[in-house]
């Protein structure tokens, strides 16, 4: 925990020396003596390493602290540890954890996106994660707890009742935003939280930046729901990418704000399109999961709207190729006059079929 500490700013350096010494207990008994270990240490790390006392008792304080609440540091060697991330270059020699999901379990997927996640989005979500707790019942859902596409995930991944873990950018004595306390308690009994840093670490800029390669290096694919032209779901999409994991996107509405980073990452083929939750366990090699074979066997297949009327059939296959049209666009694709459409409408929205949106817009809910 310690050497962790020294390494905030010598991540690389800490562990080309960690891997060289196989042990941090021995690097901070010979911390005077590094450059004979390492000779290309840096002087900052040498001055940091020598005055490494200071250290050790924020580590015992920090250790004290996490045994009192239910927090759990791992270190990169214990079994534990997430060994997807242990493979990465900058993997953190220790991480603090408080939950009961298992980070090495056998499908771990990250779902990021803008904070500003729209309708569009979040109809996005809860469609993708909730065909994949049918396709594949025992996949582990990470995020980052931060607002608009990384709740959403989380959040629909409780509902579906999947394992949920969020990696923080500050330490677990406290939660931002503390708009998502209710839901970061939930996962604590259903996934778990999950971060590099010691408790009485701010959540500063740069941390989120830093955890984003968590979030990319725990898993095995990154997929981008809806972001803008610059944004953190870019960074950790490139991280992913560097570390050999899998991207996927979905597409967006040319010229909408939030869908120009995924259609840029599509166009670029930096992220494979994805359309829906058959299409990404099919490009993952998924579907020899036990799990899927027994759903395909049973016929589980998720139904919509099992029971409607001809004009409710005719409204849902008109929106379903062209979503959120307007009212009399609407009229006049599925033939229906608009003052019987109208009514039409009413009733499925009162079945929670469709969603009325701003200037006469009607959205199908998937």
């Amino acid at each position: 925990m310690a050497l962790a500490r020294i390494g905030y700013y010598h991540l690389a350096s800490i562990m080309q020396l960690y891997r060289k010494v196989g042990s941090a207990a021995a690097i901070i008994e010979h911390s005077r003596e590094i450059r004979d270990i390492l000779p290309e240490a840096t002087p900052k790390l040498v001055d940091v390493l020598r005055d490494s006392a200071a250290i050790m008792t924020r580590a015992e304080e920090e250790l004290r602290y996490d045994q009192a609440n239910g927090i759990r540091p791992i270190v990169i060697s214990d079994p534990d540890y997430p060994k997807r991330l242990a493979e990465c270059d900058d993997a953190p020699l220790v991480i603090y954890y408080k939950g009961n999901a298992d980070l090495n379990t056998t499908r771990v997927v990250n779902i990021v996106g803008t904070r500003r996640c729209t309708v569009y989005g979040q109809d996005l979500i809860r469609r993708f994660i909730t065909d994949l707790a049918t396709l594949c019942p025992n996949v582990l859902v990470v995020s980052g707890l931060a607002y608009g596409v990384d709740i959403c995930a989380h959040r629909q991944s409780l509902a579906s009742h999947l394992p949920t873990v969020g990696v923080l950018a500050h330490g677990l004595d406290d939660l931002y935003p503390p708009r998502h306390l209710s839901t970061a308690r939930e996962m604590v009994t259903n996934g778990g939280l999950l971060t590099e840093f010691m408790t009485r670490t701010n959540a500063d800029k740069i941390n989120f930046v830093r955890r984003n390669r968590i979030v990319a290096g725990m898993s095995d694919a990154c997929i981008v729901i809806e972001s803008a032209s610059h944004g953190g779901a870019l960074i950790t999409a490139d991280i992913s990418r560097g570390y050999g994991r899998d991207v996927f996107a979905f597409p967006g509405r040319v010229g909408d704000t939030y869908s120009e980073g995924c259609n840029h990452l599509i166009r670029d083929n930096v992220a494979a399109l994805l359309t829906d939750a058959t299409d990404f366990v099919k490009a993952m090699g998924w579907e020899g999961d036990a799990e899927l074979a027994k759903a395909r066997k049973e016929g589980i297949e998720r139904q919509i709207f099992t029971e409607l009327t001809a004009d409710e059939e005719a409204v849902v296959k008109v929106l379903s190729i062209h979503n959120d049209l307007h009212l009399n666009m609407l009229s006049v694709q599925t033939g229906i006059p608009v003052n019987k459409l109208t009514g039409v409408l009413f009733e499925m929205e009162m079945k929670g079929m469709i969603r009325t949106l701003a200037g006469g817009m009607y959205h199908l809910l998937n």
